[in-house]
């Protein structure tokens, strides 16, 4: 469990199991979508929203299902044109210490 996790659950116990259940054990099984797609999407939104706290966690996600070191660059571009210039500067850091943590 990621440490973010742990203190929801902690903190918020009906949220922890919320995210459990809801978002990760049924919004992010449907088949309609793959992991790796939601993945993709999930990581513009947060780029685009500046949810730096999130971003991190879901890029590392991201790579965990397929997602590519060049794929995650070239999401932070795009978002960056339509969501500002300050969040792909944020988002550019973030990925530098996902990337930096895994040795990618």
């Amino acid at each position: 469990m990621t440490q973010s996790r742990s203190i929801m659950n902690e903190i918020s116990p009906k949220l922890g199991e919320m995210t459990a259940d809801m978002l990760f054990g049924d919004i992010w099984e449907r088949p309609e979508l793959s992991k790796r797609d939601r993945s993709l999407i999930t990581v513009a939104n947060l780029v685009a929203l500046y949810r730096t706290g999130q971003l991190k966690g879901h890029i590392g996600r991201a790579l965990d299902n397929g997602v590519t070191k060049s794929e995650i660059s070239e999401i932070i571009l795009h978002t960056t044109f339509y969501a500002g210039w300050p969040v792909g500067a944020n988002a550019v850091q973030v990925a530098k210490e996902v990337f930096d943590e895994r040795g990618i």
